[in-house]
């Protein structure tokens, strides 16, 4: 019997042999961690590679990084250096980063939208046009897209890059009440449900599910305060916020340092403005773009952190 189970084991693992993904696996430190949501990797045909130096929506003739065009730097990422010792950084310098070395320098996952409507549009421009980065961009139908592994530093939320992980989320922001482009990019079917309308000119948005409708979780725009200012933004689809948890999750579950909870003020509530320098440096959790810096509202007013904070918790237990 020993003999028929070492000869199954030595098939399973023969030179050549293919191991296969589940499909829903993000990498940290090289290694995969399954979340139970669709996951695109910067590995995978159609995937969004923030490593590679050409622009990704060009011509390939024209897709060389050239030194006299921005950005300054063929590289749209760099390395957690800050506060590592001589020798961690001599170990993590080539891309040696190990789990527990991680785990002490992550502990921020910052939330922020993405003002483009889709996930290509985002990585269009962040990626050819801003030279940044952002570890994980969701689009409309539940896909996550990572474009990087956690260990590096993704260009994302300026001081805070060292210590967060960032997700840029598909919709088209928060504005004003009035006009705004949130009169464009929604409708109403004949049944009065709204629904994401795509400009033409994005045709399908680059989509992975056919046919896809995206429909708000709340039919109507949300009225909040962010900053200061009163905005009016649509919600995230369903799908997004379901992946949207399970991605939480895993995080706060790999990342312990990250802690599943959002900025609050004294009475418990959720802090809709910058933190002081002194509250940003000791913070560990989830944590909007706004709270990083003054200049900033996303995720929006219509972001359901006790949503995402409720569901990621009890997938963590």
């Amino acid at each position: 019997m020993l003999c028929f189970l070492a000869t199954l084991a030595a098939c399973s693992t023969r030179p050549g042999a293919e191991l296969v993904r589940r499909g829903d696996e993000i990498v940290i430190c090289g290694r995969l961690f399954h979340t139970g949501a669709p996951v695109v990797l910067w590995t995978d045909p159609g995937g969004y590679d923030a490593y590679r130096t050409e622009k990704r929506f060009v011509p390939w003739t024209e897709a060389a990084w050239k030194p006299a065009a921005a950005p300054e730097t063929p590289n749209r990422y760099g390395l957690r250096a800050g506060n590592l010792t001589p020798d961690q950084l001599e170990r993590v310098r080539g891309g040696g980063w190990d789990l527990a070395t991680l785990r002490e320098r992550v502990d921020q996952f910052a939330i922020h939208y993405d003002v483009a409507g889709t996930s290509r549009t985002c990585f269009r421009v962040l990626h050819d046009a801003r030279g940044l980065s952002v570890h994980f961009m969701l689009d409309l139908d539940g896909t996550i897209y990572q474009t990087l592994d956690v260990k590096e530093r993704a260009w994302h939320a300026a001081k805070a890059n060292d210590r967060s992980v960032g997700i840029e989320i598909a919709n088209i922001g928060a504005y004003p009440p009035g006009p705004s482009p949130l009169d464009r990019w929604y409708a109403r079917d004949a049944d009065g449900r709204t629904r994401v309308t795509l400009p033409s000119a994005l045709g399908d948005g680059g989509l992975r599910t056919p046919g896809f409708v995206a429909r708000p979780a709340r039919n109507e725009p949300v009225i909040g305060t962010i900053q200061g200012q009163t905005l009016a933004m649509y919600d995230l689809t369903p799908q997004q916020y379901d992946s949207l948890e399970r991605l939480t999750a895993t995080l706060c579950t790999v990342l312990p340092g990250i802690r599943c909870d959002y900025p609050r003020n004294t009475d418990g509530r959720l802090e809709t403005a910058k933190l002081s320098d002194e509250r940003l440096a000791t913070y560990r959790g989830l944590i909007g773009h706004y709270h990083l810096t003054t200049n900033k509202i996303d995720p929006g007013p219509a972001f359901d952190w006790d949503r995402v904070v409720r569901a990621a918790r009890r997938r963590m237990r």
